[in-house]
């Protein structure tokens, strides 16, 4: 069962998460048909982005080959075949469409702009995976762009309105991750080789550059979400307050990256480090009381 876990990459749904961003900010996370609804939204995306990376697998078992960490996925291994990949793949899609028609039903709500940011994601990242993700920069915003879809999925699947500034603020978020991701497999490949195509149009100190003006566009965007008119009136004045767990994070990120090295895979930063995990938790308390206990 391990393997085909670690195939579908149940790690990784952590990113998923971003469908509950709409409740949180709302307000609304003890609504139980809205929060029931954006658990329905994560199983989605989380299949759809599951199907994806079966694929991406797949198109790169030679590569994960010669990689020194990417060798041990089960298509690169060879512990699960070709065959039962594309079985599962198929099986995945599936289950996605069933889901939705049994969500439009059971909910009695019209998911069309939900499906359709779904089958968006999925048509944009077959791009990527056979194509767009060997181009420099334009591969880095498509991992952005993907955030933000499942930032609009969250919203549409509730039917909540999504702030602009925290549209942009997902956006160059992910930027810094999917950047940062970049730059640890530049330092990777001066070791074993280069691994991707997209990596020929980076080096490491356009990486070092674009990061720090990612990490400087993402806190200024979260300064002007906190201090936008609507915010302050929703929450409290004392919002503004949380930008120091954010200032605190992003300053332990580029620590990790620019001098330990340590941030190709982004997601284990979120399962490891201790000090961003404490910041993480106590930014959220600070909004759970803001906006729940005022």
């Amino acid at each position: 069962m391990r393997k085909y876990l670690k195939l579908i990459r149940v790690e990784q749904w952590v990113k998923n998460l971003f469908v509950f961003l709409p409740l949180f900010f709302s307000g609304n996370i003890t609504n139980v048909d809205l929060f029931i609804k954006s658990i329905f939204a994560f199983i989605v995306f989380s299949f759809t982005a599951s199907s994806i990376y079966i694929i991406n697998d797949y198109m790169d078992i030679e590569s994960d080959k010669k990689h020194p960490e990417k060798k041990n996925r089960p298509l690169a291994s060879g512990a699960i075949s070709k065959p039962t990949a594309i079985a599962m793949f198929f099986g995945l899609l599936v289950s996605v469409i069933l889901i939705v028609i049994f969500g439009t039903s059971y909910f009695n709500y019209d998911f069309t702009k939900f499906a359709i940011i779904i089958g968006g994601y999925f048509v944009m990242n077959l791009l990527y995976t056979f194509k767009l993700k060997h181009v420099a920069i334009i591969d880095v915003s498509i991992i952005a762009v993907g955030f933000v879809l499942r930032v609009l999925a969250g919203g549409y699947a509730t039917g909540l309105a999504i702030s602009q500034w925290a549209i942009l603020l997902t956006f160059v978020l992910a930027l810094v991750l999917a950047v940062g991701k970049r730059r640890g497999e530049l330092i990777n490949a001066q070791v074993s080789g280069r691994t991707r195509k997209a990596l020929d149009g980076y080096n490491i100190q356009f990486a070092d550059i674009a990061l720090c003006i990612c990490v400087t566009l993402a806190i200024v965007c979260y300064l002007m979400f906190t201090l936008s008119p609507e915010v302050q009136h929703k929450f409290h004045q004392r919002v503004f307050y949380t930008v120091f767990f954010v200032i605190f994070a992003f300053l332990r990120y580029l620590q990790q990256t620019l001098v330990y090295n340590k941030t190709e895979s982004p997601t284990k930063i979120v399962y490891k480090d201790r000090y961003i995990q404490v910041t993480l938790l106590m930014w959220v308390l600070t909004f759970l009381l803001q906006i729940y206990f005022k």
